[in-house]
This record gives structure tokens, C-alpha cells and sequence, in this order.
């Protein structure tokens, strides 16, 4: 076996980010301490007369989460001991908390090793904060898999003022905002579903679900705080913002960025909104609510609700999870833009001692299909069972809230997608969809751009702080957006979303200058 890296980093010279800043490496861990029978966090394990690096890899689970990884995380480690020289720890953290733990970890000095960026890690605000290492000169080196797996297109997203931070998951990345509805209620109200072409076509669905099921909620948030409305909105690049709070975007062809608050179609989505919780079709506290979309389906308390989906299994999945006969119906086409690619982004710890090692084993999330798949599934035989070569299912009498380790609903946050089984039940040409919607979607043309937001940092924080403060009401119909929509427009002024705006096309010409040919 391979005698694990020496660490080429400690000490190392400050590394340039977004052009002018610069951090300095730290250590994620030391050498190997054994006190009282205890190993220490550390960066380097010995078994035997082999040492062997240790990587912690963290990712948001959307799945339970065990106390105890010790099962799967030695399968994994058998693999990598053999192939890298590294034994895995992996770090599953709960959705709501992912992005506070992942910054946490990272200043308070726990060893974390490889973490991936959303809910609040965008890439351009990792960058902003100092959090991800410079990996352009050993990436093609140490995790060229990786990079073919999601070919050098998507890579561009990856790269700021001529360095590479990430390699993106390579999953279905372009979307299309999805309606999930019970399928049964569709049925019984007689609605056919090809009729509706549009999100304004829902009015009319609605008051027959109001109608026959007075109790019952038209359309649930997708997450709280969020009542989906806002993902129809077709044709508009968020420029490495989260959809869920943009401060600057290009709307279609047009290379002029814009206040996304004060486009028309962000105002008749509002509109929208207002009319439908007016109405009793959006629950009353939407703005507010801790649940989710799934869980109020479960109950039979909604009837719908609004997202981004890729493939074709989205009802199969969701069915699965909320034990209602779930459909699925595409509001709009995908689209891309270079946040719709490094929204999910493997990066390397800016903290990490060994990215050599770190990106080794990244790698191995891309190419090989044991790894994945333990990551995803856990152990067969425990965890699940083969239907057949690419099929799996849950033991029988067990389901995914049961069996000791899965991160299922992770399959579209770690490595390759393309390289996972296929669920019982989701349709086998799903990642074949997935595929072609990746190669046909529309596409940005600032596609590849990455905003650098590290020199508006301070108006970032103000502007989210009021966007936190307006957007939930807004969007989920609680406020009036003929009296509040005014307000927030001001109030993000007065925070300086402008200098942000000014500071995004200053970069976008240069980076359009800069990609004419």
C-alpha cells in the first residue's frame, strides 16, 4: 500500500484569493497522540506499519442521521487505505444546521477536510470568507476523474480570476421548477394536468381543491419560508447568488445586471402570491413555518407544492417519502446558469492539511461506484438490498427512516450521480434524462462567471439581512406588496445593493472582454 503524502502545505506561503486577498494555511490536525488509550483528531492515522492520512468529508443529509458511522465509514476506509493511502471519516450534518456547522468546524479548528458549497456556503461568499483552498495546481493532478466526469465546460463555474475552488457534483444540474401534486385529488377535482401550462393556470386548480377540501392547503412552502412561486420565473442568472436571496441578475440575453427586486417578473410572482394566501390557497403561516413540504403532504394537510427538479423520478421519490400517490409536472423549462452548476461544489477546506490526499479521495467519489454508493446506501445486505445490478431497495420491513445508515436524499450533493444505484420504483433512464437536460437546457450567456463578492462584503451582509427581513413575507403572500414591496425596494438601496450591482458588472465585462472569442 501507498505510504500516505507528506504535507506539502504546512507553512506554506499565503494564498491569493479573488485577485488580492491573501490567507494563510493552518493546520486540520498533527501527528498521531495516543493518550489514554484515545486518538487524538488528527490528520494521520498509523495501523500496523502503514500510515495512512485521515479525510473527513462533510456533507448536508437530508436522511436521519446515526450516532454511530464506524460500520461504513471502515468500508470505505478498506477501499481508500488500498487505493490512496486514506481512511474516511464522514461528517453528515443535518440540512437546517449545514452551512453554521461547516463554518463552525472550520473556526474552531476541527479537522475538516472536504466540504461542499449551499445553504449558505455559495461559492462566491466561501470565497469572500476565506474558506476555500487554491487547488489550480493539483487538481488535474490528483483528481482528474473527477474533472472528466463533469468535463471542462462545467469546471469553468469553478474558476475565479483564473484560479480553480471546486469541482461541481456531477449530477442533473438543470432543473425545471416542478409541481408535486396529489395525484388522486387531481383526479377527483377533474383536472387534467396537461392543461396546465403555467403557474398563473394553478388559480383555477386551486379554488377546486379550496372547494372540495375546505381544510387543506393548495400549495405548502418547499421549505419554510419559501413557497416555490419564485423558482417559475424562466430566463434569469442569479450570478452565483442563491435563488433564494439574489442581489444582482441578468435577465435573458441582456449582459446588463439588474435589481432583481425591481424586474417585472419578481413583481407578478408577488402579485401572484398576495391573491393566492388572500384566498386560503397558501397557508397562513408560510413565512414563518418550521415545516416542510414533505412533512405536510404525510399529513394530507396540502395538496401541492412547487420546486426544482431534474430527471424524471421526482414523483416516484417524493411518493416514496410522503406515502401519498405524488405527480409531477413541469411549470417551465430548465435553464442554466453558473450557479445552477457550483451551486453544489466539492471544495477542499481551506483549513485541510493534506488537499493532495483530500482531492485523491474526492476523486473517488466521481469514479469509483463501491464508494458512492457506500456513501449514499451504506452497506448491502444492512442497509439495502440489490434488486439488480443498478437497482436497489430498502431490506424488506424497512424503509429509509428505519435502516441503520442512508443518505439517499444526498444522492445529488456527493460525487457523481451517474454512478449511484437507481432507487426500487424511480424510473431506470432517469440519469439518461438527466444527461440530455444538461446538454439542452438554455444557458446564460455569462455562463462560467463567478461573482467575487469579497469586496462588498459588508453591503452583502446588510443586503441578506434585509432580505431576510421582507422576501419570506413577500414571497409566501403574508405581505402586501403594493405597500411593502416599495419598502424593501428602499431598504435595499439604503443597504447598498447598488454598489453590489455596479461591482458584478464591473467584473462581468471584464470577464465578457475577456471570453469574446
Amino acid at each position: 500500500m501507498k505510504k500516505s503524502m507528506k504535507n506539502r502545505v504546512a507553512g506554506a506561503a499565503a494564498v491569493l484569493l479573488a485577485g488580492s486577498m491573501a490567507f494563510s494555511m493552518t493546520g486540520c490536525g498533527s501527528s498521531s497522540d495516543n493518550t489514554a488509550g484515545q486518538q487524538t483528531a488528527t490528520d494521520q492515522k498509523t495501523e500496523g506499519n502503514e500510515e495512512y492520512t485521515k479525510i473527513v468529508y462533510a456533507f448536508k443529509s437530508f436522511n436521519n442521521i446515526p450516532e454511530d458511522l464506524s460500520d461504513v465509514n471502515e468500508a470505505i476506509s478498506e477501499i481508500t487505505r488500498e487505493k490512496i493511502g486514506v481512511e474516511v471519516e464522514l461528517m453528515p450534518i443535518a440540512s437546517s444546521a449545514y452551512g453554521q456547522q461547516v463554518s463552525l468546524a472550520m473556526q474552531g479548528g476541527e479537522q475538516l477536510d472536504l466540504f461542499h458549497t449551499g445553504s449558505g456556503l455559495e461559492l462566491s461568499t466561501c470565497l469572500a470568507n476565506h474558506q476555500l483552498y487554491d487547488i489550480t495546481d493539483i487538481v488535474k493532478e490528483h483528481a482528474a476523474g473527477a474533472i472528466d466526469a463533469v468535463g471542462e465546460d462545467f469546471m469553468k463555474t469553478e474558476v475565479v480570476d483564473g484560479k480553480v475552488y471546486g469541482i461541481p457534483a456531477d449530477k442533473g444540474v438543470a432543473l425545471a421548477p416542478t409541481l408535486l401534486y396529489r395525484e388522486d385529488i387531481m383526479e377527483e377535482i377533474g383536472v387534467d394536468p396537461a392543461d396546465i401550462k403555467n403557474i398563473n393556470d394553478l388559480t383555477d386548480v386551486y379554488a377546486k381543491v379550496k372547494e372540495a377540501y375546505p381544510d387543506m392547503i393548495p400549495l405548502v412552502p418547499v421549505n419554510p419560508g419559501d413557497s416555490g412561486m419564485i423558482n417559475t420565473i424562466y430566463g434569469f442568472d442569479y450570478l452565483g447568488d442563491r435563488y433564494l436571496s439574489p442581489t444582482g441578475i441578468l435577465n435573458g440575453d441582456d449582459m446588463q445586471v439588474e435589481n432583481f427586486y425591481e424586474t417585472d417578473g419578481f413583481k407578478d410572482i408577488l402579485t401572484l402570491a398576495r391573491d393566492w394566501y388572500n384566498k386560503g390557497y397558501i397557508m397562513g403561516d408560510a413565512a414563518t413555518t418550521t415545516s416542510t413540504s414533505i412533512e405536510l403532504l404525510s399529513a394530507g394537510k396540502g395538496f401541492s407544492y412547487i420546486s426544482n427538479y431534474g430527471g424524471n423520478d421526482a414523483a416516484t421519490q417524493i411518493s416514496s417519502q410522503t406515502g401519498q400517490k405524488i405527480g409531477a409536472l413541469r411549470l417551465s423549462q430548465p435553464y442554466l446558469g453558473t450557479s445552477d452548476v457550483n451551486r453544489v461544489s466539492w471544495a477542499v477546506a481551506s483549513t485541510c492539511k493534506n488537499p493532495e490526499k483530500a482531492l485523491e479521495f474526492l476523486n473517488l467519489t466521481y469514479t469509483d461506484k463501491d464508494v458512492i454508493n457506500l456513501i449514499i446506501y451504506g452497506i448491502e445486505g444492512k442497509d439495502y438490498v440489490k434488486v439488480s445490478d443498478n437497482v436497489v431497495k430498502y431490506p424488506d420491513g424497512q424503509d429509509a427512516s428505519t435502516v441503520p445508515y442512508t443518505a439517499q436524499l444526498s444522492c445529488g450533493v456527493c460525487g457523481s450521480q451517474f454512478n449511484q444505484y437507481i432507487l426500487e420504483g424511480a424510473s431506470e433512464d432517469t440519469q439518461k434524462v438527466m444527461k440530455e437536460d444538461n446538454q439542452n437546457a438554455g444557458r446564460s450567456k455569462a455562463f462560467g462567471f463567478t461573482f467575487d463578492s469579497s469586496t462588498v462584503k459588508t453591503q452583502y451582509t446588510a443586503v441578506n439581512n434585509v432580505i431576510n427581513q421582507y422576501l419570506p413575507g413577500l414571497r409566501c403572500g403574508s405581505l402586501d406588496p403594493e405597500t411593502e414591496l416599495p419598502k424593501f425596494q428602499q431598504s435595499l438601496k439604503d443597504a447598498g445593493i447598488d454598489e453590489i450591482i455596479a461591482e458584478k458588472q464591473k467584473q462581468l465585462d471584464a470577464w465578457a472582454a475577456e471570453n469574446a472569442n
